[in-house]
């Protein structure tokens, strides 16, 4: 198989030997778990459970009628003690649900599909949205409207993504090392919705071992693995589906419009545990890493979990810390307050020290055109920054500013240190605002 590769990307150094060869690590969860009612791109759930409820590990305590809503079950089995407005990892409060952990694990009686093979495509897609499966890579589209395109459009291929091209994060790499056949038959599972027979699975050439495991475990079953030059954002979806398949998703379009369904390893796994076993999407694996972090590590954790217990888990050192990152380093979301919990989309946890991060202050743009080249959606980001900079927001919508990922590789090249990125998302917030 001849693969392609994509326009512009960047190297930033990988920082990945830190956690790669720690087998994941699973952590009990706290004392008192914080589980936000919106862990999905859609709208907020609505709780289907009150203050002084007993709840059980795997049971359903939030819901909604909505179409692009996914819902959320109980990490633990224990006491609803609040229901109140909680700091949130990806903006300043949501309402969330507070759950006393008894310690006991009691579970809730679940529900699976008996043989997924000879089910409904229906059933199995209202089993994926019953267990509360969302893109875990970071995006949390729910997944039971992703594998379910229009009538009218054609899939022919599944796209996989096990390329975990972030720096320091290695929750992917991991589950690829220690259980590739829960992928393999996730892969299965989806291959079945969508009526495809083409399955292939990227990874970057960085994971030579998960490759390696990933080609075993698929023997047999016609899925293809894909090992794929490593440059950043390769995990991006329309640079993987040009690297992979060459084919270009146009502008303001899906991958649906090129016949492609791009999903990540870890959802793939994660829809054959909810199916098969009847486990809801109730735990995520998280590197937790950086150079103020004692004994970096791959945790197992229950969703819910606030960030200062896995830093407590893990050594870090506060007085070292100068950010912390939800996610890698170029697309993460730095955190206000350690008290921000897990969420599903939750696949790293990065105690940064000033060394790690960028000390210089911005210079005025040089023209270099630098952050051009790399970009990968073919941009011109630094016409964003210009336009942003004297506020004429209307005119980013000339050279098209919505089609930007914000994977931040103009802003890693920049000899000037530029704040390319924040240009970018204040300039996306504000056309947003101006259409309502």
């Amino acid at each position: 198989m001849k693969f392609f590769g994509f326009r512009g990307g960047v190297h930033p150094p990988e920082n990945k030997l830190q956690t790669e060869t720690f087998p994941v690590e699973k952590l009990e969860a706290p004392k008192t778990l914080y589980v936000p009612l919106l862990q999905h791109i859609g709208a907020p759930l609505d709780p289907i459970v009150a203050v002084g409820d007993q709840v059980l590990k795997g049971q359903k305590i939030a819901d909604s009628q909505g179409f692009l809503t996914s819902p959320i079950h109980s990490p633990v089995s224990g006491m609803v003690k609040k229901i109140e407005e909680r700091v949130f990892p990806l903006m300043g409060t949501c309402k969330s649900i507070v759950i006393e952990n008894d310690g006991q694990e009691t579970w809730a009686e679940l529900s699976k599909i008996e043989n997924w093979e000879t089910a409904e495509v229906k059933e199995l897609l209202a089993m994926i949205r019953e267990k509360g499966i969302v893109g875990i890579g970071g995006a949390s589209f729910p997944t039971h409207v992703k594998l379910n395109p229009p009538a009218d459009t054609k899939i022919d291929t599944l796209l996989l993504n096990g390329a975990e091209c972030e720096p320091y994060l290695n929750s992917d790499n991991r589950l690829m090392l220690e259980n590739p056949s829960s992928i393999i038959e996730g892969v299965k599972i989806i291959k079945k919705i969508l009526g495809v027979s083409t399955a292939i699975i990227g990874i970057e050439e960085n994971k030579p071992e998960a490759i390696a495991n990933m080609k075993k475990a698929a023997e047999g079953t016609g899925i293809e693995i894909a090992p794929l030059k490593t440059k950043y954002p390769q995990g991006g979806e329309k640079q993987l589906i040009k690297a992979v398949l060459n084919r270009e998703v146009p502008s303001g379009k899906l991958p649906s419009a090129v016949g492609v369904v791009v999903q990540n390893t870890g959802t793939a796994a994660a829809i054959y545990e909810g199916l098969v076993h009847g486990t809801p999407l109730i735990e995520k694996v998280v590197t937790v890493s950086g150079k103020a972090t004692a004994t970096p590590k791959n945790v197992r954790i229950a969703i819910g979990t606030p960030f200062s217990y896995l830093l407590d888990a893990c050594g870090v050192d506060r007085e070292k810390v100068d950010k912390l990152v939800m996610g890698g380093p170029m697309m993460g979301m730095a955190q206000f307050s350690e008290e921000a919990p897990v969420i599903k989309g939750t696949s790293g946890l990065l105690a940064l020290t000033t060394e790690e991060t960028n000390p210089y202050k911005p210079k005025a743009c040089i023209g270099c055109g630098k952050c051009v080249s790399a970009c990968p959606m073919s941009l011109e980001p630094v016409m964003f920054a210009r336009l942003a900079a004297f506020q004429q927001w209307e005119g980013l919508q000339n050279y098209h500013l919505m089609d930007c990922i914000e994977c931040g590789s103009c802003a890693f090249i920049c000899p000037a240190n530029r704040p390319l990125t924040e240009a970018i998302k204040i300039g996306k917030a504000k056309l947003r605002s101006m259409k309502k």
